[in-house]
């Protein structure tokens, strides 16, 4: 596994240099690590077309995780009873056995063999047709989920994490639902479940591919200059400045002098890979706060829908090496995170991934869940009319969705926070403080 310490040296040493200054290197570090970044306040924005966006996945999440454990049964459905427990679980604001029963499109209700009075729930063929091609996307991208997954491995300290904590990621990562089995088997150069120091079993990487440890913000970034020639990004390989995260304010917030002064500065500051090192980086300083800044931005950026929820967040808080209070961090830059307060949970989502409330680059996995959501719309449409009704879906395994049918706004809705409800405001500043 390769240290990539010298690298980080380099930008450390190339950041902020004053020709002037003693050659007293490791006082000019500490010096610069030490930079005071102009303190900006900003009032929470409710994005009412990202949070329309992250109820819908919501409850996509939930169809998804019931589906899964159809098909996990030995005897191919779920009863009413199994479920009744699972409305936590699933992140739904209902009874399970109410959201179940909304979707007749994708799961067909039935009694139970032995016991008539007790329903039961299996998939429609839709469902079957949907869960198909999910397994074929899998095996098909199976080198980008590979690659994925190494990375998330590749910005812990140890270069391993407990199942546990993976688990409650896998539909956000986009992972199959037995990776823990067949991806080590098939790929054990890569992957090995061990027991780690806490007695845990984990999955630690076997092995660090130099080739996956570029951000995506560094890719992006070499993208766009590969076009223009621009030396910027050469520069950067050199150590002589700093890439820039995008940022997107609501309308008039970036115009604001303090935060333009601040946007500045911030972006001035050194950027550090999350797959470099950072025990030489002072914990405390400014420079350690743009390397959270990264890692958090690379972690969204390998998620299907560039978001997922902040307590998954916290349990890799420790493996990812940040700081207690790393929350904050959301509401410190609002120009390139979200915090949604929708469902009754705290999603974190990365800005950039959207536009109009509709992902920029979809994956085909998210192009396919989009599939089975107009299946479940449709269902949810027609439910109160009888089966019968319902349109002919047949055709939907090899046609694409029309997007004038999936939800999504043409323009941003904003709302500033102090004419949001009381309870949200709090929660937000809550969120700011806890961990």
């Amino acid at each position: 596994m390769k240290l990539r310490a010298k690298s980080l040296l380099s930008i450390l040493r190339n950041s902020n240099h004053q020709p002037h200054s003693p050659p007293n290197h490791h006082h000019h570090h500490q010096q610069q690590q030490h930079r005071t970044l102009v303190k900006v306040r900003l009032k929470w924005v409710k994005n009412r077309t990202l949070d329309h966006t992250i109820d819908t996945h919501t409850d996509l999440k939930a169809a998804s995780l019931l589906k899964s454990a159809i098909t996990r049964s030995s005897t191919g459905f779920i009863t009413s009873k199994s479920i009744s427990d699972w409305q936590k679980l699933l992140g739904l604001t209902v009874p399970t056995l109410r959201f179940i029963r909304r979707y007749p499109t994708l799961f067909e209700e039935f009694p139970h063999p032995r016991y008539p009075s007790l329903p039961c729930f299996r998939l429609t063929k839709f469902g079957t047709t949907l869960h198909n091609q999910e397994l074929s996307l899998h095996q098909t991208h199976e080198a980008d989920t590979v690659q994925r997954l190494s990375r998330v491995l590749m910005m812990t300290k140890n270069k391993m994490l407990p199942l546990q904590s993976i688990h409650p990621l896998k539909w956000d990562l986009g992972l199959p639902d037995d990776f823990d089995r067949t991806l080590v088997q098939k790929y054990p150069d890569h992957f090995r479940v061990v027991k780690g120091l806490n007695g845990l079993l984990s999955l630690k990487l076997e092995q660090w591919p130099e080739e996956f440890a570029v951000s995506e913000l560094q890719k992006s970034s070499e993208n766009r200059k590969l076009g223009s020639f621009n030396s910027e990004y050469r520069q950067f390989k050199r150590g002589q400045t700093a890439l820039a995260f995008p940022m997107s304010f609501p309308r008039g917030y970036g115009e604001q002098k303090k935060v333009k002064a601040w946007m500045e500065e911030f972006q001035k500051l050194p950027y550090i890979s999350p797959y470099d090192d950072c025990s030489i980086i002072d914990p405390n300083s400014e420079l350690m706060e743009k390397r959270v800044v990264g890692v958090l931005h690379e972690l969204l950026n390998l998620t299907m829908y560039k978001k997922t929820k902040r307590n998954y967040l916290r349990s890799l808080r420790e493996e990812l090496n940040l700081p207690h209070k790393f929350t904050r961090i959301f509401t410190r830059y609002p120009g390139i995170f979200y915090l949604s307060l929708k469902c009754k949970t705290t999603t974190v989502a990365l800005k950039e991934g959207y536009r109009r409330g509709r992902l920029v680059d979809p994956h085909p996995l998210v192009q396919l869940r989009e599939k089975f959501y107009y299946v479940m719309r449709t269902g949810l449409v027609y439910r109160n009319k009888g089966l019968d009704m319902i349109p002919q879906l047949d055709s939907l395994a090899n046609d694409e969705v029309d997007a004038a049918e999936q939800e999504g706004s043409e323009e941003e809705e904003y709302e500033i926070g102090d004419d949001c409800s009381d309870e949200e405001a709090s929660a937000v500043e809550e969120d700011s403080d806890e961990d």
